[in-house]
């Protein structure tokens, strides 16, 4: 894991409160289909320098820089809604088969 990274915000057309983050520059085409299929148009909300001792509204820095160097992104789903965040996951597997 580097120890900070640029890092771009996009939040979800299709579903609210939902956010991918990856890496600057990160070419949406190359993340998974079943992603970018539920997702909907990306919309950028920020870009940021983060480091792993950083603390983000819900995760730390190092938990999101952990997952997008392990599968490039990093998504954060709402919490409040019981059941969606299980159905959208759900959705994701269906369509990465």
């Amino acid at each position: 894991m580097k120890e900070r990274e640029f890092i771009s915000v996009f939040r979800s057309s299709r579903k609210a409160d939902t956010y991918v983050f990856v890496r600057r520059g990160q070419n949406w085409d190359d993340l998974p289909e079943g992603l970018r299929g539920i997702f909907g148009a990306p919309v950028h909300s920020m870009d940021l320098l983060l480091t792993p001792d950083r603390k983000l509204a819900r995760v730390t820095g190092k938990q999101v820089l952990e997952a997008i160097e392990e599968k490039d992104f990093y998504l954060q789903m709402p919490e409040e809604q019981e059941g969606y965040v299980v159905e959208f996951k759900r959705k994701l597997e269906q369509r990465d088969k």
